[in-house]
C-alpha cells in the first residue's frame, strides 16, 4: 500500500488528524508531507487549518462549530452561530462567533474556522449551556433564551433587529418560556431593556 493510501485511509477511521498524529504511521516526514500534498491536490483531503486534515467527502469538514470548539474547548457557540444552531436567524455568520472566558488567549487570526469571540465571565459565561454532538465533536451552545438575552446585551455589536428578529422567532416557536426569558435577562443585566419589547410581544 503506498503512503497516500496508507494516510487517505487513517484519516477515514480517525475523521480527522494532525500531522503529529499521523507520524504513527511511521512515514517519513518528506513522504508524509509529499503524500498529504497530493493527497489534498487531488481532492481526495482537505486541510481544516494548519497541520490538520480530513477526508474532503467526511462531514466533518464542514461542521465549522464543532472544529472551533476542538481549539477552543471552554469556547461556548453564542450570539449569531447560537442563532444559526438554533435555526432561528435568517443570519449566516462568517465566522463562528465563541463566549470565551475572560482571560482566554485571543484566536489565532489564520486559523480556520475564523473565529469571532466574545469575553464574559461568571455567570454570564456559565448560564444556560447545552451540549450537543456533532461529527467534529462536542459542541457547547447556549439555549435559546440565553442566546436571545445575549443579543439584547450585545445589541451595539449585531444590530437590535436580530435581536428582536430572535425575541420573535424563539417565542413564536416556543423556544423558550417567560421564566427562563426573565431569568437569564437577569443574568445578562438587560431586564429593563428587553422588557417593552417582551411587553408588545407577549401583548401581540
Amino acid at each position: 500500500m503506498d503512503a497516500g493510501q496508507t494516510i487517505a485511509n487513517a484519516l477515514k477511521r480517525k475523521g480527522s488528524a494532525a500531522v503529529a498524529d499521523l507520524d504513527a504511521l511511521g512515514l517519513s516526514r518528506p513522504t508524509l508531507f509529499r503524500a498529504l500534498k497530493q493527497l489534498e491536490q487531488s481532492g481526495q483531503i482537505i486541510r481544516l487549518r494548519r497541520g490538520v486534515y480530513a477526508p474532503a467527502s467526511d462531514d466533518i469538514a464542514s461542521d465549522s462549530w464543532g472544529l472551533a470548539l476542538q481549539r477552543h474547548p471552554t469556547g461556548v457557540l453564542c450570539l449569531l452561530s447560537a442563532l444559526r444552531f438554533h435555526e432561528i436567524t435568517t443570519q449566516s455568520p462568517w465566522a463562528v462567533w465563541l463566549a470565551l472566558p475572560k482571560g482566554t488567549r485571543p484566536p489565532r487570526e489564520q486559523a480556520y474556522p475564523p473565529v469571532k469571540a466574545m469575553y464574559v465571565s461568571g455567570p454570564a459565561y456559565s448560564e444556560g449551556i447545552e451540549v450537543h454532538q456533532r461529527p467534529a465533536g462536542e459542541v457547547r451552545v447556549y439555549s435559546v433564551a440565553k442566546t436571545v438575552a445575549d443579543c439584547f446585551k450585545f445589541r451595539n455589536r449585531i444590530g437590535l433587529d436580530v435581536a428582536l428578529e430572535a425575541l420573535r422567532e424563539g417565542w413564536r416557536e416556543r423556544r423558550f418560556t417567560m421564566d427562563e426569558l426573565h431569568r437569564v435577562s437577569q443574568v445578562c443585566r438587560v431586564q429593563n431593556v428587553m422588557r417593552p419589547y417582551v411587553e408588545a410581544l407577549v401583548a401581540s
